[in-house]
């Protein structure tokens, strides 16, 4: 599906050299990292570790995968790691080497283009405009039983839409996904953000399925996008064995093996996060949804899209307004089902949210 190229939340510097504005001058509000920046406890605790990078980290990431099953509340057994999220989706494409895909879009694109490199056939399954873009069950569980698809993959809650899919809806598909043999690709990026977490996160499910993975990071949540760590859950032990026979030794680096143990132990700086999120997704979704300019979807995760209603303006012409006043948002029409009707931005501190609502309003 062929889409125009939009900037990336991690395209400060081609955003520099096109309009001639200073990167650090930038709000950023396209790439979705939580506006309190790193963990505190993690800061400090770095600072006086930092001697870690003097050894080799553990080949078994032992005390890390420890960490984050207290976190996630699951199995260490079941935790894998990886540079990002990015190398664990690249790993999924080569292991589980789908012939068929089919992804649940409009979505991140790296799935498509992955499962592309590995030679795999891709088809989009479309989240309707006219169903504010939330998933049809009836429709997706049709789509399955007619085609067999080797990989189902599912962005929860989804970028760009900020849509969820709960417990109970994943564990139908897990079912119907079984019967047909088709492995469950559920990448959760953007889950701690979603005041329904507790309702929605996969994993309590793999004490009933092995045919799923679950994707997770910390360059969003816990703003550490350098920090390169990626994990994955999953029961299924033949998956298992082959991410840890196959992966790249030392995947993840000292500091990162390092600051994985700490950061989920900042209950502080988790809470004081959601809470400000939670309050920020009911706030600006209230707002736009009394615009007659945009209309506004659910926000599940830390970012709204926004339907543009105003005929006298596009996403194009919106994202050279906000980059001009030193905001940056994203321009939606390279997303598949998507057009330059459609843009989205993340929340950041209260004060500059207003600052970019009031002039997306007054545009």
């Amino acid at each position: 599906m062929e889409k125009k190229k939009a900037f990336h939340g991690s395209d400060l510097e081609l955003i520099e050299k096109e309009f001639g504005i200073k990167k650090e001058d930038i709000i950023n509000f396209a790439a979705n990292v939580n506006p309190f920046g790193i963990s505190p406890l993690m800061k400090e605790e770095l600072a006086k570790n930092v001697n870690v990078i003097e050894t080799y980290p553990d080949r078994n990431y032992t005390e890390l995968r420890k960490a984050i099953g207290e976190y996630c509340s699951c199995n260490p057994q079941y935790i894998t790691v990886g540079n990002g999220s990015t190398e664990l989706i690249s790993l999924m494409a080569q292991f589980i080497h789908p012939k068929k895909a089919l992804i649940v879009g409009p979505t991140y694109s790296e799935y498509g283009h992955e499962i592309g490199l590995s030679g795999g056939d891709i088809t989009y399954f479309e989240l309707k405009e006219s169903e504010d873009f939330r998933l049809n069950i009836e429709s997706l569980f049709t789509e399955l039983q007619s085609t067999h698809y080797d990989m189902l993959v599912i962005c929860n809650p989804n970028n760009p839409t900020s849509g969820i899919i709960t417990q109970d809806v994943l564990s139908l598909i897990m079912q119907l996904c079984k019967d047909f043999n088709t492995f469950i690709m559920i990448d959760e990026t953007y889950m701690e953000f979603s005041e329904h977490e507790k309702f929605a996160i996969a994993a309590p499910l793999t004490e009933r399925f092995d045919n799923f993975i679950v994707l997770r990071g910390v360059s969003k949540f816990f703003a550490s996008p350098g920090l390169r760590l990626g994990y994955a859950i999953t029961k299924n032990e033949a998956l298992l064995n082959k991410i840890r026979s196959e992966q790249n030794p030392w995947s993840v680096n000292s500091i990162a093996a390092f600051a994985g143990t700490v950061m989920y132990k900042d209950t502080d700086y988790i809470k004081r996060t959601k809470e400000f999120m939670h309050e920020e997704q009911r706030r600006i979704y209230e707002i736009f949804a009394k615009s007659d300019k945009y209309k506004a979807y659910t926000a599940d995760a830390n970012f709204i899209l926004l339907k543009i209603l105003d005929e006298k303006l596009d996403a194009g012409s919106l994202f050279e307004l906000a980059i001009r006043n030193n905001f940056m948002i994203r321009n939606c029409d390279s997303f598949p089902f998507l057009s330059d009707r459609y843009i989205r931005f993340c929340f950041m501190n209260r004060e500059d949210n207003d600052k970019l609502i009031s002039l997306l309003l007054n545009a």
